[in-house]
């Protein structure tokens, strides 16, 4: 999620984001552009690369790659961690635009989008209605899988349940759980030092919007989406360097991952082997797989 702390990255899976940062769009997929003006159904379809797109006066980074060649495949879409611009999934990205036609943007405060109004908070309806406009212009009719990592993952499941007439499927690769501010409430006491202390307070603080994207990251139930394949990956081992409180911080997010199989009667929960909380990094076999998987089953039930 957000990079704050930076010196703490292998313990804070739900706060930094400095394992995967730095990685670049390769050169085929870095020719930015100027504000694109084309319709839906040319920008979802024909374009290659990065650009910058205008929705509600707001100036939003976009990249796509790849081709689809029948009308039912789905268009893939690409969702980082908090603190993260699309450059961070660009690998898989590159990868996957092999056989898929795959997108993915920045949201409002992240990479080289627009930030957020000054003095204003954001909610998960106002992100979630960015997407459908993002989708409006880079997917047109095309059904959708939403493939999200960790704060993406956690936006991706939150907007699945209501626009399940375009999202056909949902990958989750180390999601932010549900109820976070609860469970770090519960695992990390008040009285905690240290590194401890450090997690717990800036996880609280990032959920109520200090964080790039000003975003108020709520606990709330998981809502069902039927019955859309949806393929949940957790990482094996993630709070080394919080030793007192490691075991039972592994325990409230690997439960957090069981929670969210509640968004379809068709999910499965696979753990990382040999992953920290970068599973598209560590593992992009399985990430890809995942996505293949998903992708493949969207497509037979359109």
């Amino acid at each position: 999620m957000f990079r704050t702390l930076a010196k703490a990255t292998a313990a804070i899976a739900v706060l930094c984001t400095v394992a995967g940062a730095g990685l670049v769009l390769n050169e085929e997929y870095a020719n930015a552009g100027t504000e694109d003006t084309s319709s839906a159904a040319s920008a979802g379809a024909s374009f290659t690369g990065e650009k910058k797109i205008r929705i509600d006066g707001r100036t939003v980074d976009v990249s796509c790659s790849g081709r689809a060649t029948h009308r039912h495949e789905p268009l893939v879409m690409l969702m980082a961690g908090g603190g993260e611009g699309l450059d961070n999934m660009a690998p898989l990205q590159k990868t996957l635009s092999k056989s898929n036609r795959v997108c993915s943007y920045d949201r409002l405060g992240e990479g080289k989008s627009d930030k957020p109004a000054p003095g204003t908070l954001q909610t998960m309806d106002d992100t979630g209605a960015l997407l459908t406009k993002v989708l409006d212009r880079l997917a047109g009719d095309r059904p959708v899988v939403l493939a999200g990592h960790s704060l993406g993952g956690c936006i991706a499941a939150r907007y699945t349940p209501g626009h399940t007439d375009r999202v056909k499927g949902l990958v989750l690769l180390d999601a932010t759980v549900p109820h976070l501010t609860r469970d770090m409430n519960r695992t990390i006491p008040s009285d905690a030092t240290g590194m401890a202390a450090q997690l717990r307070d800036g996880a609280l603080a990032a959920n109520e919007g200090q964080n790039p994207e000003q975003l108020v990251i709520a606990d709330g139930p998981v809502r069902s989406a039927g019955r859309i394949p949806v393929e949940i990956l957790e990482h094996e081992s993630q709070y080394a360097e919080v030793p007192q409180y490691g075991p039972a911080l592994e325990e409230m997010w690997a439960e957090g991952q069981r929670e969210w199989r509640k968004i379809s009667r068709n999910s499965h929960l696979t753990t990382a082997k040999g992953s920290g909380h970068y599973i598209h990094t560590d593992r992009p076999d399985l990430a890809l797989e995942a996505i293949h998987k998903v992708t493949r089953r969207a497509a037979h039930a359109h």
